[in-house]
């Protein structure tokens, strides 16, 4: 997707548990393990963003991990889930992102590569296996691999 604006874009990122596992993915252009995720489009809240990216990435559906108590305050009015954590880091010299990250579950480890972004590689990992350095994964994305796996099992 284009970007929102030159200088900053919001995006949603997820990372998915499936039993006793959690899906990374290995980015085409920046080759690092990542978790899944993109742009939030003008149309969409976070929490749709998130859904759908998982759905065009990896073909998978989710459900978000909600601990918010679901009230109805009434009309045009709608609870989102908030993400587990919220960060902005810096894509190039003149780009940056503010990362919404979810937790989610699915019923299926069956993963279809999307048409939109293909990833040179996607992997289930084990608690035990994020720390394995033969895989190089950043200590924010294995911190954030953790705590779903932590929370989700």
């Amino acid at each position: 997707m284009p970007h929102i604006h030159e200088k900053i874009d919001f995006t949603a990122e997820v990372f998915l548990v499936y039993k006793n596992t959690v899906l990374l993915r290995k980015h085409d252009k920046y080759k690092i393990w990542l978790s899944i995720g993109g742009h939030v489009e003008l149309d969409e809240d976070p929490n749709q963003a998130a859904v759908r990216e998982v759905k065009e990435e990896v073909g998978i559906d989710v459900k978000i991990a909600d601990k918010v108590l679901n009230f109805n305050a009434g009309e045009n009015y709608q609870e989102l889930v908030p993400p587990r954590f919220l960060n902005r880091h810096r894509i190039s010299d003149t780009h940056e992102h503010i990362t919404m990250v979810y937790f989610a579950t699915t019923d299926s480890d069956k993963t279809i590569q999307g048409d939109h972004e293909v990833s040179e590689d996607l992997r289930w990992f084990t608690n035990e296996e994020l720390d394995d350095p033969a895989y190089g994964i950043r200590a924010n994305i294995k911190y954030y691999a953790k705590e779903a796996l932590k929370e989700l099992l």
